[in-house]
């Protein structure tokens, strides 16, 4: 039991968790910031200073050695893998199919990190693997949501732009999941390497936010673009949850296989939903039900 504990596969579980908080109150904070791209960047990029802020003080608090520079550059590269995603995602998910967008995203990231850890970790034994495969199928039923009329629809006209987009995202969450692994297997904490990500990730929201906003039409109230008062206390509680949930996916790698961690961390949008359905009252479908159980019985052959 106590080695079950010790286990990358329960960090992976927790990093899906706070992930999908994350989430929910980053959608929550962008919904009262008006909805649209250039807002959702806006929350992220104030999310990630506060994020990364805090991290940096702690670590210098408790005295982290500075990571190597090799874990510094797999930690830019994994923040700007990331910031990238969440830009391309965001605009997969304003196009339509949203269902679709989360699910192709979410098997990919879930899916890179598998294949890479298959090469340079060996095989993962056949229980895992099928672990894997169910763990898949929860991801596509929990994140694909779209009923018959929505998915003829998305058939049309931005059907491939949102599947190009979502793979492109799913892509880049997949070379954050691996990155961040080898920031972390060179530094003998949690904290500094998730810190170099936030370097990248701010830069490249940063740089996407200055193009967005020179593309925008001229003219247009400032109050538009503005963060609300109630949008910050959720990007407050956003960085908190988000924050724990990448320095639980850290140590996961850190203590274990990188597919273990990845596969089992990309079930976040469980939780995303789960918290919809308490806070906001959204009814949970027959399909993510089922997503829901069947996520459960791929947790337990992964872990085990």
């Amino acid at each position: 039991m106590n080695a079950l504990l010790q286990s990358n596969a329960v960090l992976g579980l927790l990093a899906a968790i706070f992930w999908g908080g994350g989430d929910f109150c980053g959608g929550m904070a962008s919904k009262h910031s008006g909805g649209t791209v250039p807002a959702a960047l806006r929350v992220v990029l104030l999310s990630h200073t506060i994020s990364m802020t805090a991290v940096c003080l702690i670590a210098w608090a408790l005295g982290d050695p500075i990571p190597s520079t090799t874990a510094i550059l797999w930690g830019m590269v994994a923040g700007v893998a990331n910031g990238l995603a969440l830009a391309i995602f965001y605009v997969s998910l304003s196009s339509g199919a949203m269902g679709a967008a989360a699910a192709i995203s979410g098997l990919l990231a879930a899916a890179l990190p598998a294949i890479i850890s298959a090469f340079t970790e060996g095989s993962s034994g056949w229980r895992r693997y099928l672990g894997f495969a169910i763990a898949a199928l929860a991801i596509w039923l929990i994140a694909g949501t779209e009923g018959e009329h929505e998915l003829a629809e998305a058939a049309h006209a931005h059907a491939k732009r949102t599947t190009w987009l979502a793979l492109a995202s799913g892509l880049g969450f997949g070379i954050f999941f691996t990155a961040i692994k080898y920031a972390g297997e060179g530094s003998t904490g949690v904290l500094l390497p998730m810190a170099t990500t936030r370097i990248g990730s701010l830069a490249t929201c940063a740089i996407t936010l200055a193009i967005l906003s020179a593309a925008s039409r001229r003219g247009e109230p400032a109050s538009e673009h503005a963060l609300t008062r109630r949008s910050v206390y959720w990007i407050l509680g956003g960085c908190v949850v988000d924050t724990s949930g990448n320095l639980f996916y850290i140590a996961a790698t850190q203590h274990g296989r990188l597919d273990v961690a990845a596969v089992l961390g990309s079930l976040y949008p469980a939780s995303t939903i789960i918290l919809a359905s308490r806070i906001l009252k959204e009814r949970t479908t027959v399909r993510q039900n089922l997503g829901f159980a069947i996520a459960v019985a791929a947790a337990v052959l992964i872990t085990l």
